[in-house]
């Protein structure tokens, strides 16, 4: 091996400091690291991870094209990094299905598998080879630790607020069959028959991305007299609602005010200014990723376990008084 020669050293003492191993001194450590910076080498981490009885890998399956997904995957790089563990992702796209890509982790030595927002109500098919986390709702039909926002509360906040600002009008895009959308949708409802305003509740179909806002919006637009307030199941939909009633003329928030959930990035951002429900993204994260290490290295078994935060409502421009 080029760099035991250039080191001074074996062969097994150059593979000991690559592999990290116990045995080599100090100064042997950094003879050979030295060496291996100059001769530009680099381990071969696929033969290493071969060699190994665990790889200590946690796969995460997600989704393409939702952007609160990359804030969850950057936390459980940065979780998995503190306790010694690497992350292998398989994304979910409109060619790729969940199965493809859950089976793709299995078959890359992954120890556990964190299921983002998951749409397929799975069970023990392939839960029995190895712990499964899902991260976005209830436990509800599968047999999997569950990470997940207190959702119908989330939705709850966003009412309240707008009922406070003296909106009684308020409509609720769904998300459909997504994940937490269920739970979205009846604490909407709830909080409405709360307010004394059940016969004013109204649902339009949606599917937390930005075209089923611009859709429900031009269906708002075609229905003559507006709402004066927008519940949207995402903050995605929630931005193709506001783009689409903008470019309409419609006064956001003057005439009619909406509120996203989730709390992504580019709700953020100056021009969109969205009021949203916040999801801790970090506390998510961590809590799936010691989930998935407890069951593993604590060696759990039973009862499926459940972990619920609370939401936070984050005010910004995009909500306002009623007029």
């Amino acid at each position: 091996m080029d760099v035991a020669r250039r080191a001074g050293v074996s062969r097994a003492t150059a593979s000991l400091v690559i592999r990290d191993a116990p045995g080599p001194s100090s100064e042997t450590r950094e003879r050979v690291r030295q060496a291996a910076d100059e001769l530009g080498y680099r381990p071969d981490q696929t033969a290493q991870l071969l060699r190994r009885r665990n790889s200590r890998l946690i796969g995460v399956m997600f989704s393409a094209q939702e952007p609160f997904h990359a804030d969850l995957i950057e936390n459980i790089y940065a979780a998995t990094e503190e306790i010694g563990y690497d992350v292998v992702l398989s994304a979910v796209a409109p060619s790729r299905g969940e199965r493809r890509a859950v089976e793709a982790l299995i078959t890359s030595r992954c120890e556990a598998v964190i299921l983002i927002g998951a749409r397929e109500a799975y069970t023990t098919d392939f839960g029995s080879r190895l712990p499964v986390v899902e991260i976005g709702r209830p436990p509800n039909g599968t047999v999997f630790d569950a990470v997940h926002t207190a959702d119908d509360e989330g939705a709850g906040l966003a009412v309240d607020h707008l009922v406070s600002l003296g909106h009684r009008d308020i409509v609720h895009v769904d998300g459909g069959e997504r994940p937490g959308a269920a739970e979205r949708r009846a604490g909407y409802l709830d909080a409405m028959r709360r307010h004394g305003l059940h016969d004013r509740a109204r649902v339009l179909p949606g599917d937390y991305t930005e075209l089923s806002g611009s859709e429900a919006a031009r269906t708002l637009l075609d229905g003559g007299e507006l709402p004066t307030a927008v519940v949207a199941g995402t903050d995605q939909c929630a931005i193709g609602l506001l783009i689409e009633l903008r470019q309409a003329g419609v006064d956001v928030p003057g005439q009619i005010s909406i509120v996203g959930y989730d709390d992504i990035r580019s709700a953020r951002l100056a021009h969109i200014d969205l009021t949203t429900v916040r999801q801790d993204a970090q506390q998510l994260a961590r809590l799936a990723v010691q989930a998935a290490v407890e069951r593993l290295e604590g060696g759990l078994d039973g009862e499926t376990r459940e972990f619920s935060l609370v939401p936070q409502l984050v005010v910004r421009g995009s909500t306002g008084p009623v007029r």
